[in-house]
């Protein structure tokens, strides 16, 4: 695998990070805040952010950021991987379209998303600093990160709805198997090109592919191979 799909499937493994904006405040010195961040299809960051917030006003003078995230279940700070995302920051339109795919993610964000003062963000990399654990310290450049649109992005609701249909046992088996924990209740919550992540009783999983997955009958033969794998 290579250092920008690792980095990728990092950040996607992760729900929160400490964003970096230019304080307009304090002419251009480093202003830090901690933010729920939602890994778009592509590889870009989407986060929800009120307008009286002092990172937005930062974004809105100065649109360069970065972002850092980590394993945020690992003690080992200095030795656990961990991705900086460098770029920038601009404000995402449709705001609706968006909401459906991160609302899903984050339920809890629906009292934001109905104030009309909170809009989304679309945070795109340029470089990303990426250490995936002692020794492995690498910068990817946003050409071999970004992916570029693939059929497996409008088929994404049927595919969940499939899964939460007929499938929820299955899921069930994927969180003992991968996750070595026992849960009742499971349902996806979306699916990308490096793999998928459920709710189980309330706590979010990721599950990477191998293999990348671009379309709705790739996304089929990786999950019935997973299946296969766990007996």
């Amino acid at each position: 695998m290579n250092n920008a799909r690792e980095a990728r499937q990092m950040l996607r493994a992760h729900r929160y990070g400490a964003l970096c904006t230019l304080s307009k405040k304090f002419d251009g010195h480093p202003f830090g805040s901690i933010t729920p961040y939602l890994v778009d299809h592509d590889g870009n960051l989407l986060i929800l952010i009120s307008t009286l917030a002092e990172h937005t006003k930062n974004i809105q003078h100065d649109p360069r950021v970065s972002l850092i995230t980590h394993n945020q279940e690992n003690p080992q700070i200095q030795t656990q991987g961990r991705i900086t995302v460098v770029g920038t920051a601009q404000i995402i339109m449709d705001k609706d379209k968006t909401g459906r795919r991160y609302l899903r993610y984050f339920p809890e964000a629906q009292s934001y998303f109905d104030m009309h003062d909170f809009s989304f963000y679309r945070i795109m990399p340029q470089s990303l600093r990426y250490i995936g654990g002692f020794g492995k310290i690498h910068w990817v450049e946003a050409d071999s990160y970004l992916v570029p649109a693939y059929p497996l992005i409008p088929q994404e609701n049927d595919v969940i709805s499939h899964m939460n249909t007929d499938h929820r046992k299955t899921m069930c088996r994927y969180c003992q198997h991968f996750h070595k924990i026992e849960v009742l209740h499971v349902e996806m919550l979306g699916i990308d090109c490096d793999g998928f992540d459920v709710r189980a009783d309330e706590k979010i999983l990721r599950f990477d592919f191998p293999e990348m997955v671009l379309d709705a009958q790739q996304a089929r033969h990786a999950l019935v191979a997973m299946s296969r794998g766990i007996g």
